[in-house]
C-alpha cells in the first residue's frame, strides 16, 4: 500500500489542492516552517507572520478532517531548517515511500525538486526516496495553457490573453459579447484623489493564541528584517479572508474603479481590496472572487467599470504574469534590456528621502507590507526605472517587502512592466513619467519641498529631470517605438540650453544618490541570494497590478 508524504507549501493553503485529493489512508501531510524560506530574501516580518499563522491554522483544519498531519515549527530542535531536507527527514521518520508536492510558486524551488526527480542527476542519486510534482490546478489556466496560447506570438499582450479568458470562462459576457459592449473600461478608471476623501476602514481580525504565538516568534527570529509587526492585519484563516472579501464587495468595490490609480499621502488602502495575499496563499480562490464581483454588477450593486477593472486584475493580469513566468523562466530572470547597473537606493530600506511620494510609499510598505499597484508602478518603480536600478536589485526588494509577493507574480511585474527589462515582451513602452503624473493623481506634492512644475533648480522635482534624462539615455532603444514618437518630438523641440540644464540637474542628483548598504544591520540585500546576470507619460492603458490584484 502506498504511503506518501504530502508536502504542502506556505502558499498552498487550500483544501482543494491537487496533491491533497484521493489520498491513501496511510498518507502523511507535512507543513514546514524553515529558516531558509524566511531568509533567502529578507521577507517583511508581517509577510512571514501571515504565512506561518495561516499554515498553522490550515494544519489544524486538515487534522480536524481526520488526516495525519505533521507540522514542523521553526523552533523545533530537530528541524533541518531547509525545506527539502526537512521533508525528506519527515518522510524517513514516517517510513513513507515517496514525497508529493503541488507545483511550487518559485522556479528556484521547482528546479530543486525537479533535480531530485530526474534520474541521473546528482541530487536524484542522493535523494533518499522519489519526489513527484503535481500540477497546481487552483488557477484559471495551467502553464501549458499559456504556452499554447503564446505559441507563434512575437509579443505577449495582456489584452489579447484577457479576452481569450473572458470568452473561455464566460465572466462578464452576454450572448458571446462583453458586458456593456466593451472589453475594457479603463477610460472611466483614471480619476485622481478626491478633494475630501473618506475611505472605508479595513476589517480588524481577531488574533487568537496561534496567531499571537507566531507574532512573538517572528518578532524574535526576524527582528533585523525591514518592516514593522505593529498593526498586523492580514487574514490568516479562510473565515477571515472571506470577511475581507465581503468588506471589499460591500464597502469598496463601487468606487474601486474610478479611484484605482489615485495616490494618497495619508491612506494606504483607499478603495483597494487587499485580497492578493489571501489569494496567493490559497485562502481564497480566484474563481470565487471573480464570480462574487460579477454578482455585484449583475445585481446592480456595483458599476461595470469597477467590476471589469477588478476582474481584469485577477482573470487577466494574475493569470497572464503566471503564464509568462513559467513559459519564460529561467532566462526571463536574467533580462536587463536597458542595461541598468545601479544598486538599490539606500532609502528604499529607510524611507529617508525628501521626495514625499517615495517616502510615504516606503513608510506604508514598512508599516503594512503593502503598497497599491500605482505606488509600486509609478512611484517606487518609476523612480528605479529612471535611475537605472538593476533588475535583480529591485526584484528582490519587491519580493522581500510585500505580503502578496510570490515570485511568479512579482518577477514579471517588476522586471517586465516596471523596468521594461524584458525588451518589451510585456509592455509596448516603458511606464515612465515625470512629477506631473504624481501631482495629478494625488496629494503628495502638497506636502513636498519639491515642486512638480519645476524641471531645474533647487526646488525642482527630481522626477522631472530624471524623466528627460532617461529618455535621452535610452533614445537608441526607444525612439523608434511608435508610442514614444510624441514624447521624443517634445524633447527635440526643446532648446539646447534647456536640455543641457536638465541633463546636469539629473546627473548631479544621480551622483548624490546613496546606494550604500542600508538594510537592517548593514547587510545588503544581495548578500541573501544569488540572482541572474545581470508630452508627459500618461496613466497605464492596462492595469498592471504590480503584485496586487487591488
Amino acid at each position: 500500500m502506498s504511503k506518501p508524504l504530502i508536502l504542502v507549501l506556505g502558499d498552498q493553503l487550500s483544501p482543494s489542492l491537487a496533491s491533497l485529493q484521493a489520498l491513501p489512508d496511510e498518507a502523511v501531510v507535512a507543513l514546514c516552517e524553515v529558516a531558509e524560506e524566511g531568509h533567502y530574501v529578507p521577507h517583511h516580518p508581517q509577510k512571514i507572520a501571515m504565512m506561518f499563522a495561516a499554515m498553522r491554522h490550515f494544519a489544524a483544519e486538515l487534522e480536524a478532517t481526520g488526516l495525519k498531519v505533521h507540522y514542523s515549527r521553526l523552533d523545533d530542535a530537530d528541524n533541518r531548517q531547509r525545506l527539502l531536507e526537512e521533508a525528506e527527514r519527515l518522510a524517513a521518520h514516517y517510513d513513507c515511500d515517496e514525497i508529493r508536492v503541488a507545483r511550487p510558486g518559485e522556479w528556484r524551488l521547482y528546479e530543486a525538486i525537479r533535480a531530485r526527480t530526474d534520474i541521473g542527476t546528482q541530487e536524484a542519486k542522493h535523494a533518499p526516496l522519489p519526489w513527484r510534482v503535481i500540477e497546481d490546478d487552483r488557477f484559471f489556466t495551467t502553464p501549458e495553457d499559456f504556452a499554447a496560447w503564446a505559441r507563434g506570438r512575437k509579443t505577449y499582450r495582456l489584452e489579447h490573453f484577457y479576452r481569450h479568458l473572458r470568452e473561455r470562462t464566460g465572466l462578464l459576457m452576454d450572448d458571446g459579447q462583453p458586458a456593456g459592449g466593451k472589453w475594457n473600461f479603463d477610460h472611466d478608471n483614471r480619476e485622481p484623489l478626491p478633494d475630501h476623501p473618506a475611505f472605508p476602514t479595513p476589517p480588524i481580525h481577531e488574533q487568537d493564541a496561534t496567531t499571537t504565538a507566531v507574532l512573538d516568534l517572528v518578532a524574535t527570529r526576524f527582528a533585523e528584517h525591514f518592516g514593522s509587526l505593529e498593526g498586523f492585519h492580514w487574514p490568516v484563516t479562510r473565515a477571515q479572508a472571506l470577511d475581507e472579501l465581503e468588506h471589499f464587495l460591500t464597502e469598496r468595490l463601487s468606487d474601486f474603479g474610478r479611484y484605482q490609480d489615485a495616490l494618497s499621502d495619508a491612506a494606504p488602502f483607499l478603495y483597494h481590496s487587499r485580497l492578493a495575499a489571501a489569494l496567493n496563499i490559497g485562502l481564497l480562490s480566484p474563481i470565487e472572487v471573480c464570480e462574487a464581483a460579477e454578482r455585484e454588477y449583475r445585481e446592480g450593486r456595483a458599476p461595470l467599470n469597477s467590476v471589469e477593472g477588478f476582474i481584469r486584475q485577477i482573470l487577466g493580469w494574475r493569470e497572464y504574469v503566471r503564464g509568462l513566468y513559467w513559459t519564460r523562466m529561467p532566462d526571463y530572470k536574467r533580462g536587463n534590456g536597458l542595461g541598468a547597473r545601479r544598486d538599490l537606493p539606500a532609502f528604499y530600506w529607510s524611507g529617508d528621502t525628501e521626495m514625499r511620494c517615495l517616502k510615504r510609499a516606503i513608510e506604508m510598505t514598512r508599516d503594512h507590507a503593502y503598497a497599491h499597484h500605482i505606488q509600486r508602478l509609478m512611484v517606487t518603480g518609476n523612480f528605479a526605472l529612471l535611475c537605472g536600478v538593476k533588475p535583480e536589485a529591485l526584484c528582490d526588494w519587491y519580493l522581500a517587502v510585500y505580503a502578496d509577493a510570490c515570485e511568479w507574480v512579482e518577477l514579471p511585474n517588476t522586471l517586465g512592466m516596471v523596468l521594461h527589462a524584458d525588451g518589451g515582451l510585456m509592455g509596448s513602452k516603458p511606464y515612465c513619467a515625470s512629477g506631473k503624473y504624481i501631482d495629478r493623481m494625488g496629494d503628495h506634492c502638497r506636502h513636498c519641498r519639491f515642486d512638480p512644475k519645476q524641471v531645474t533648480g533647487t526646488h525642482a522635482c527630481p522626477f522631472n529631470s530624471l524623466y528627460w534624462h532617461f529618455l535621452e539615455e535610452h533614445r537608441e532603444a526607444l525612439d523608434t517605438n511608435p508610442r514614444m514618437k510624441l514624447i521624443y518630438g517634445s524633447l527635440d523641440r526643446m532648446k539646447d540650453e534647456k536640455r543641457e540644464a536638465m541633463r546636469q540637474q539629473a546627473e548631479a542628483f544621480l551622483a548624490r544618490l546613496d546606494t550604500a548598504p542600508a538594510y537592517g544591520r548593514g547587510t545588503h540585500l544581495a548578500g541573501y541570494r544569488e540572482t541572474g546576470d545581470t508630452p508627459d507619460a500618461t496613466a497605464p492603458s492596462t492595469r498592471p497590478g504590480a503584485q496586487e490584484p487591488s
